[in-house]
């Protein structure tokens, strides 16, 4: 039998108990002071997310990837934070990969089977080539997923780098990595549904590791998204806006520096503050490895 009743997540939440015989403004104002508790819950493992951010930008500057590992809501969640990291930084989409119980089809389609199968795991980051380059983030709400499970034994034994993310106290997987980041949501709103403030957690830790980690990587220029790609036309607009914002100048000198980069925001905003063609710029990004507050330092 597995032991639900030990795990935060499978309370019952006291507030919660008479939800079904309440008005819906009444039921969605309960729902509303729970999901309060959340950031609360997430500011408290602030520390260790810092330390997690320091250790994969360090792997990802010397060729490493991220990894993120869950089965359910959790595996969708490392997927969506993985998605949107190539548009946003400019990432290679091989950068941050996401990879969830059951395959591509269990992102739209529950398979909660597959989360069962620990072995599942090693064979999925061995299809990726994972390596000790690598980092391994673990996602599971409950802290006991097989699939999470397997999947940081199999990192642990090649020497990379593991962090898990669940939400219930003394979890396996926060025993087994070498990082645990455990914000305490307590019991959900509805008994067990860890879409919900658990799975808000989750987003948030997950947002601050690939948001700080691209930080750290000099994706980000004071508050602005330099490495976006422009694919398409509203993006087009915010690369010229960035641009804008950046060097202080008209929509049209935007326009034209753009043109001159090929598009790159981070490489027109270069040329404008250092006074230099696009050549030059590409070569003062590359000696500062893509940190333009560095390059146009020196320049």
């Amino acid at each position: 039998m597995i032991e639900l009743s030990e795990l935060t997540t499978e309370q019952r939440n006291p507030a919660t108990r008479e939800i079904d015989t309440l008005d819906t403004l009444s039921m969605l104002r309960i729902i509303n002071r729970e999901d309060q508790k959340v950031a609360a819950a997430v500011e408290d493992t602030l520390p260790e997310i810092a330390k997690a951010v320091d250790i994969i930008a360090g792997q990802l500057e010397n060729g490493g990837r991220l990894f993120y590992l869950g089965a359910g809501t959790s595996g969708r969640l490392g997927i969506l934070d993985a998605s949107e990291c190539p548009p946003t930084y400019g990432t290679d989409p091989g950068l941050v990969l996401g990879l969830i119980a059951g395959g591509t089809s269990a992102m739209f389609r529950a398979k909660e089977g597959a989360e069962d199968d620990p072995a599942l795991a090693g064979k999925d980051l061995q299809a990726h080539d994972f390596s000790e380059k690598d980092v391994l983030v673990g996602i599971a709400a409950s802290g006991r997923t097989p699939y999470v499970i397997g999947g940081l034994e199999y990192a642990k034994e090649l020497g990379a780098h593991t962090i898990a993310v669940s939400c219930s106290e003394g979890s396996l997987i926060a025993s087994l990595a070498e990082i645990a980041i455990t914000p305490l949501t307590g019991p959900e709103v509805i008994t067990g549904s860890t879409r919900m403030k658990a799975g808000t957690a989750q987003k948030l830790v997950l947002n601050m590791l690939s948001t700080g980690t691209m930080i750290r990587l000099g994706k980000v220029y004071g508050n602005l998204m330099v490495d976006v790609k422009a694919t398409n036309a509203k993006l087009e607009e915010r690369a010229r806006r960035i641009v804008m914002d950046a060097c202080g100048c008209t929509r049209e000198e935007s326009i034209a520096l753009l043109k001159q980069a090929d598009g790159h925001a981070k490489l027109a905003i270069l040329m404008r503050l250092a006074g230099c063609n696009a050549e030059k710029g590409r070569l003062l990004l590359e000696k500062h490895h893509g940190h333009l507050s560095r390059a146009a330092a020196q320049a």
